[in-house]
């Protein structure tokens, strides 16, 4: 009995010793919630929190004489993790890399692998999923694979190639103009760009036109339309006389009715999202920056808590491809045949994907078609179900029917003048029955009566309108995100990354959400573009990416592609180091500016921020202040215009250095332009209307303004006075 007793013990404590398991190794703590949920027991799920092992950040650590082969450590701060994750790996009896499914998500589970494989007995394979469901988890982990070399290399060619550019040209700009700044084979091409657009900007001066809308009646119905033709001919309406001859020649001639034509056109439903097209549709509609949208779609990747059940809302949120599984197919159709069975097409509706897609993952949508914007706005903050939401309508309408509209246009004649008037309407909604949040057309224009050729009709009111021709716009997240991949720089995972560097070495800011390049990115882009023009252009850049792809393919060894590289360059870079002239110094200025606080002269130096006054007995006297932007237009008043800022809310407002003396005050920053009538300086004004356009500050002046838009500038002007009148 007493041996039976010990062998059922032994047996009862062989049974409680725990099993080796599997362990899972993915990027993000958040997704490691997620993913360990749905697999259950056996399964330990960590987060390596991205790169484990990478490049030191002070050194070149690129050995140029040895294949250009980079030297990893640990990256700083990760010692401990990494420890806890040989560990783990120690005590599993399989180890799963779960990182990303990209380029940068291959070179992370290569590193792990290299640093577990010899800390553990365990065998090290490689998993890949496109989406965070349950069903798409346990399918990857029954499908393990090993990492892809190719992959890898193609990742680390383009890691190579970025830090040999940097580290080569970011010591030239130290030396020749300002110690602390960078540059980089993807941004200053960026910059390039919005430097060249802003030239555009600069050099474009509005020229004055005229617009003429007209009333017509037809019994109570009443209509606007607008002048396209006079006596056979475009009207070219240059000031406000040649507008109001026409109106004294035609406001009392009979107004009848010429053509009335019905059309019918057909909108078909756009694709779901890539990376880029997203990123567009979140600047545009939701006015989200690039870095904020990417940040929102990872939360709803790596899962929401919904209910009980946590669940990724989204496929992966970094791809160029317009295609869809057929299981995200017969989901969503089944929720439209539920809910819209008019609006389903007899057949699947497929999407080209773009020549120069990777085509590697899915396009972006939802994983469940189940999950409606509102069934589960509850559970989401406000800015994850606006972007979930045209995440959403964006796929589900792409498996819908087309719309039609119906457009009546009809041309009126008044004399000898003809003036068109159209209105549309939707016949039938197709896939605009799921659009709610995005900027669909009206359904219908505007309303008109029905009319008839040869019909007479009452004449009403005229509306001449004062307008500028606009100049090229500004590049914007949207434009330059669409920009970046129609000139095939970088990929969808990195313009965001673009966009972001350039504002935080403040190259560039943001007004009115656009991109502005500033005094210091102008100056860098010149010496780049200047000094490297076969490497800081779109081709080369282009060229590159299309390199990796051929490295990723086993079709190019990546050493070799850097090797052609870095030589040529290498002796550019030592030549335009010898020979380029420095600008240390030369950017400081002196000015006729006394300091007030030691009484020696103010000079004129470029900062971080921009141009700034400072002392020239500096270090013993820190005192410092703005740019003079330009001279107070007040009569009598020798002061400045400078920029300065509210006391309450810390708005930027232009005033006078006479201040309190004088209190002139403008809201628009002024540019080294003078007005040809008044002398007055000139202003950049923005609107969504009219985009960016010149103005004369002067309200009594009539350069480049109306009579409207000088009350407005007052009634502004007078807001920001009585908001800084304790303004120090």
């Amino acid at each position: 009995m007493a041996e039976k007793e010990k062998k059922a013990k032994k047996t009862s404590k062989k049974s409680t010793k725990k099993e080796k398991g599997t362990l899972v190794i993915v990027e993000s703590p958040t997704k490691a919630k997620s993913i360990e949920h749905y697999l259950g027991a056996g399964y330990t799920v960590k987060a390596s929190v991205g790169h484990v092992i990478d490049l030191p950040k002070s050194r070149l650590a690129i050995d140029v004489e040895n294949n250009f082969q980079p030297e990893y450590i640990t990256v700083r701060g990760k010692a401990k993790l990494l420890k806890e994750l040989q560990k783990d790996a120690k005590n599993s009896k399989a180890v799963l890399l779960a990182s990303d499914n990209d380029r940068e998500g291959e070179a992370i589970a290569w590193h792990l692998n290299n640093a577990l494989k010899d800390k553990t007995d365990a065998k090290i394979q490689r998993i890949v999923f496109n989406e965070i469901t349950p069903a798409v988890i346990k399918e990857a982990v029954k499908n393990p694979r090993e990492i892809d070399e190719a992959k890898v290399n193609a990742q680390k060619a383009r890691r190579v190639m970025d830090r040999l550019v940097g580290y080569n040209l970011s010591p030239l700009l130290w030396k020749k103009v300002k110690n602390g700044l960078s540059a980089g084979r993807v941004q200053s091409v960026a910059l390039k760009l919005i430097c060249e657009r802003e030239k555009e900007v600069e050099d474009f001066i509005p020229e004055e036109y005229w617009s003429l809308d007209a009333d017509f009646q037809k019994g109570k119905s009443k209509f606007t339309a607008q002048l396209v033709q006079y006596k056979g001919t475009k009207p070219e309406l240059k000031n406000e006389d040649s507008v109001n001859a026409i109106i004294n020649e035609i406001q009392s001639s009979e107004c009848k009715v010429l053509d009335v034509k019905e059309t019918e056109k057909t909108v078909r439903p756009k694709a779901p999202f890539t990376t880029s097209k997203l990123q567009q549709a979140s600047a545009n509609r939701l006015g989200y920056t690039t870095r904020k949208t990417m940040q929102i779609a990872q939360q709803l990747y790596e899962g929401i808590q919904i209910g009980s059940t946590r669940v990724g809302l989204i496929t992966y949120m970094r791809t160029d491809s317009v295609r869809i599984s057929d299981t995200a197919i017969a989901d969503v159709r089944d929720w439209i045949q539920a809910n819209y069975p008019a609006d389903l097409p007899a057949e699947k509706i497929e999407y080209a994907v773009g020549k120069s897609a990777q085509d590697a993952h899915e396009a972006i949508r939802p994983t469940y078609t189940k999950y409606t914007p509102d069934s589960i706005k509850e559970y989401l903050t406000r800015d994850q179900f606006r972007l979930y939401s045209i995440i959403w309508e964006r796929f589900v309408s792409s498996q819908m029917n087309n719309a039609k509209s119906k457009t009546t246009s009809v041309d009126i004649q008044a004399g000898d003048a003809l003036f068109r008037v159209s209105s549309s309407k939707l016949s039938e909604k197709g896939f605009y029955n799921v659009i709610k949040t995005l900027s669909s057309k009206e359904e219908v224009t505007c309303s008109l009566p029905a009319l008839k050729v040869d019909e007479v009709l009452q004449s009403g009111t005229f509306y001449p309108e004062q307008h500028f021709t606009s100049g090229p716009a500004r590049y914007t997240d949207a434009s330059m995100v669409r920009t970046l991949e129609e000139k095939g720089i970088g990929r969808p995972s990195t313009y965001a990354t673009i966009i972001s560097v350039l504002l935080d070495r403040y190259y560039v800011t943001r007004n009115n959400k656009q991109l502005v390049p500033t005094v210091l990115g102008k100056i860098i882009c010149k010496i780049l573009v200047e000094s490297f023009p076969e490497v800081i252009n779109e081709q080369f850049t282009s060229d590159f990416e299309n390199d990796l792809d051929r490295v990723e393919q086993n079709k190019l060894v990546w050493n070799n592609l850097i090797g052609d590289f870095f030589g040529p360059f290498k002796k550019k870079v030592d030549s335009v180091m010898e020979k380029q002239e420095s600008l240390k110094g030369t950017l400081d200025e002196p000015t006729d500016e006394v300091c007030e606080k030691c009484g020696k002269p103010m000079v004129k130096k470029l900062g971080r921020f921009g141009y700034f006054l400072a002392c020239s007995g500096f270090p013993e006297c820190h005192n410092t202040k703005s740019v003079p932007l330009a001279k107070c237009p007040r009569e009598g008043c020798d002061g400045h215009i400078v920029e300065r800022k509210t006391k309450g809310r810390g708005k930027s407002f232009f005033g006078c250095t006479n201040y309190p003396k004088c209190n002139f005050i403008s809201h628009f920053k002024p540019i080294d332009v003078y007005c040809p009538k008044c002398g007055w300086f000139l202003v950049e004004k923005y609107d969504k209307k009219n985009g960016s356009y010149k103005n004369c500050i002067n309200p009594d002046c009539d350069y480049l303004h109306s009579a409207d838009e000088a009350l407005a500038l007052e009634a502004q002007d007078q807001a920001i006075a009585d908001d800084s009148k304790e303004n120090v």
